[in-house]
Parts: C-alpha cells; sequence; structure tokens
C-alpha cells in the first residue's frame, strides 16, 4: 500500500459518523435561537428602559420623568427617583445583565464552532456552550428578577417597557436552549460512549 493509501485509510478509520439530517437541523435551529437571545439581550441591556409608570421611567442607566406631558428629562442620577435602594441595587442589576450578554456570546460561539470543526472535541466544546448559556439564563433571570423587586412599588403589568420584555423573552431563550443543546448532546452521544471518545 503507497503513503498515500495509508494515509487515507487512517482519515477514513477515524472519521466521526455523519450526522442525520434531524440533529444537524435542531442543533442549527439551536445556534438561530441564541443567537436571536443574545440580540435581544444586547438591545434591552444597551437601551437600558425598562418600566413605565405614573410619568417616571426607571431604567438600568437612567430614571426619567414625564414633564408637561410630552418631554422627557433623564438623568444618570438614580437617586433622584426617590426609590429606596434603587442607585445602589442597580449597580449589580446592570452588572449581571451585561455579563449575561458577554456569557451568551461566548457560549455560542462554543455552540457554532463545534458544528463547523468536527474534531474529536466537538461533543466538549457544544456541552460547554450548552453550560454557558444555562449561566446566561442564571444571570438575566436574576436581573430581571431583582429589578422587578427593586421597583416593586411602581409596577404596574402594563408598565413594563418592550425592552424589558426584551430582556425577559431572551431569558426564556437562554433556558429553552441551553437545556436543548445539553439534551440533544446526551441523546446523540450516550454516556456509556464518552470514555471512547
Amino acid at each position: 500500500m503507497t503513503a498515500i493509501g495509508a494515509q487515507a485509510q487512517r482519515l477514513l478509520v477515524h472519521r466521526r459518523p455523519q450526522k442525520s439530517f434531524f440533529e444537524t437541523l435542531i442543533r442549527s435551529l439551536i445556534i438561530l435561537c441564541v443567537a436571536i437571545a443574545v440580540v435581544l439581550s444586547s438591545i434591552s441591556v444597551c437601551d437600558g428602559r425598562w418600566l413605565f409608570a405614573r410619568g417616571q421611567l426607571f431604567g438600568l442607566w437612567h430614571f426619567c420623568t414625564l414633564s408637561n406631558g410630552t418631554v422627557l428629562k433623564c438623568v444618570t442620577d438614580l437617586s433622584l427617583a426617590n426609590v429606596e435602594g434603587l442607585s445602589v441595587g442597580m449597580i449589580p442589576i446592570r452588572s449581571m445583565v451585561a455579563f449575561a450578554v458577554v456569557v451568551a456570546i461566548f457560549g455560542l460561539e462554543l455552540l457554532m464552532v463545534s458544528q463547523v470543526c468536527e474534531d474529536a472535541n466537538a461533543r466538549r466544546k457544544w456541552s460547554m456552550g450548552s453550560v454557558l448559556i444555562l449561566c446566561s439564563f442564571l444571570l438575566s433571570a436574576t436581573g430581571v428578577l431583582s429589578f422587578s423587586i427593586l421597583v416593586k412599588d411602581h409596577l404596574t403589568f402594563t408598565g413594563f417597557a418592550l425592552t424589558y420584555w426584551c430582556e425577559f423573552v431572551a431569558a426564556f431563550l437562554f433556558f429553552l436552549n441551553g437545556i436543548s443543546g445539553l439534551h440533544i448532546n446526551s441523546l446523540t452521544h450516550p454516556r456509556n460512549r464518552v470514555g471512547k471518545i
């Protein structure tokens, strides 16, 4: 056998089995949904205006009041909102939701790399990406819940701004896709094969 033939034979032996169409489709949909969640969460964090109540707009970065019924006057000093603990409590909330976006971007990158580079570590990269997406869910959900608790006296269901709902939906998508990513990985690579990989 020639050297080229031996190398081709070795490549065929070490080649991973082909994924089914449905597995590829599901993994692609998970990646797409995580990308949508990252965009929603980024928009929500960058805009940061989450609650409108009684002529006041509460946000991650600003506090605004509606003067003369039409003009918004915004300040970055959240202590002017006269809500106990708002200026101090908003610091960890901002940090959590912003860090959730960063962690989700790294998780999304690992998910995509695991699909593009079909090497021996692709399964581990997918699992690690899914775990990072779940970490994003925990950070994002904690931020959303903490914000709601912090401004509980001003809460109305219709007062939540579109950007708040963007973050809420993003947290939900992070959870669904993180769990789905781990589940599809366990279905396609059962635990008894882990030692062989």
